[in-house]
């Protein structure tokens, strides 16, 4: 277990130390942050891709100087690349360079630290130091990936047969995040909290951009803002997110664009757009709107 007020004093410190790393909480955010460090609970973060599931991990990681672990899960991610696997070519070295020695003591010699390969989720409960655990995108693993989470999401620890149990020291700040793009299993749902996010009002996003550049004039800042709703509200393949919102900010002050007229969106739009299908309409609702 870890000494009380590890991560956050309140909801409200919460709050604070996330905006000074530029991270803005709204208080539902803040609050159940909080809670994850103070009930030692996972955070399940769900929501479209693009509005801030992934950044909120590395904001807490920032804001309380821990070190932050991530497992980027993906299809085929398997027990080798999540938790751990053994150095087969050392162990194989070393077990021809113990030619006649007894069975029995080879095995002890090969099935130790030296010979062990951790991976993510080992790496953080084997940690001293405090730690934000990310599980990022956990919805695009296979249904059967989410037993090997189960185990560290309920008791914190991880059994390797070979050696026994290793049990967390201190406690990891566990996040993990999904795009909703299949259904968790409520074995996994029941150990977390659970925190919905989805894109911020028009002026939530302007206090966003602002804070990322604080240089952009506030009369651009809310054009863009603006035009990112309405680009959000299209059937695209992918909607802008809030870092592609900054990232085009950046090139507006960059290009010392002092207005968001059409010339300006065609030819800025492929900063926040990514797509030709979606670029292609885009620019035609837009003039159309602006008609």
């Amino acid at each position: 277990m870890n000494p009380p007020g590890t991560w956050f004093a309140s909801p409200a410190d919460a709050a604070e130390r996330l905006t000074a790393t530029g991270y803005l909480a709204d208080t539902a955010t803040a609050t159940t942050t909080f809670l994850a460090g103070a009930l030692e609970k996972p955070l399940l973060l769900e929501g479209p891709a693009g509005v801030g599931k992934t950044e909120l991990a590395k904001a807490v990681a920032r804001a309380t100087g821990a070190e932050l672990v991530r497992l980027q899960c993906y299809e085929g991610l398997d027990e080798a690349r999540a938790l751990y696997e053994w150095n087969y070519k050392k162990q194989l070295l070393r077990i021809q360079s113990s030619q006649g020695q007894e069975w029995d003591q080879t095995h002890d010699d090969i099935f130790t630290d030296e010979f062990l390969l951790t991976r993510p989720l080992l790496t953080a409960i084997r940690r001293e130091e405090p730690t934000v655990l990310l599980i990022d995108e956990v919805d695009k693993t296979d249904v059967e990936v989410e037993g090997l989470l189960l185990e560290v999401l309920s008791d914190f620890q991880v059994t390797i047969p070979e050696m026994g149990t290793v049990a967390a020291v201190r406690r990891p700040y566990v996040v993990l995040t999904s795009n909703a793009t299949r259904e968790l299993s409520e074995a996994v749902k029941r150990r977390c909290l659970y925190l919905h996010l989805e894109y911020p009002d028009a002026e939530r996003e302007r206090e966003i951009v602002l804070s990322q550049v604080p240089d952009l004039e506030e009369a651009v800042a809310t054009q863009l803002v603006t035009l990112i709703g309405r680009l959000r509200e299209l059937e695209l393949k992918k909607a802008p997110s809030i870092a592609e919102s900054v990232d085009w900010a950046r090139t507006l002050l960059a290009l010392e664009i002092k207005d968001l007229d059409d010339a300006a969106v065609s030819a800025t739009l492929g900063v926040v757009l990514k797509h030709v299908s979606d670029t292609e309409r885009a620019v035609k609702e837009l003039r159309l709107a602006r008609a």
